[in-house]
């Protein structure tokens, strides 16, 4: 299996636009949240060190560690999708007359459910952070707080589809249920802050 984290970004966006399998919308949103919070992540490096920002210097530098880590989630994730999908790819080549056909897709698709799930909840977190340096890092790079905000809800929304295009095709439909409700949950919650931040910050450049 490849490493994408690992590739050029001209090579990664080459592949993304090819035929292959993978990397696909699971691994993209997981970049796209990775490349979020690194944003976020850059808003604390501009407000730690500031005598203007010595009051939340300690504040910020809690969330620039737990930036880090978010932001290691999401690239281990990226690889994580693809290994998910490659069993699921598998799965539909399965004739359908095979009696094993059945678990076997059923297995997958819980598989490949699982990952883009973990994405969403990665994206929380990362939202819960930005909307910290949105609040109280440096006025200077507010507008990377709003940038960091937006591109975090899109890798939500994108992770969702990818949890729900598996979730409609499983025959367990009590399981499917709880992961849908979970997964309805955080669109819910963390929609409404990534527009919070996002409105926040327009509000301030646009006065």
């Amino acid at each position: 299996m490849s490493h994408f984290t690992e590739v050029t970004v001209s090579d990664f966006t080459q592949q993304l636009a090819s035929p292959a399998p993978v990397p696909g919308g699971g691994g993209t949103s997981a970049l796209i949240g990775a490349l979020g919070i690194a944003l976020g992540d850059m808003v604390g490096e501009l407000t730690t060190g500031k005598k203007k920002y010595a009051d939340v210097e300690e504040e910020i530098r809690e969330m620039m560690a737990r930036a880090q880590e978010i932001r290691k989630s999401f690239l281990r994730l990226v690889d994580a999708d693809a290994e998910a999908f490659a069993p699921l790819a598998a799965a539909y080549g399965i004739p359908k007359d095979d009696p094993e056909r059945n678990r076997i897709m059923e297995e997958a698709l819980k598989g490949g459910s699982a990952v883009p799930l973990e994405i969403m909840r990665t994206c929380g977190q990362a939202l819960d952070v930005i909307a910290v340096f949105a609040e109280k890092g440096s006025r200077l790079a507010i507008s990377d707080a709003g940038c960091a905000a937006a591109a975090c809800k899109a890798a939500l929304q994108a992770a969702s589809l990818n949890v729900f295009i598996n979730t409609r095709s499983m025959q367990d439909k009590a399981y499917a249920a709880e992961i849908e409700q979970e997964a309805d949950a955080l669109l819910e919650k963390y929609n409404a802050l990534a527009d919070r931040i996002y409105d926040q910050v327009f509000s301030g450049l646009r006065g």
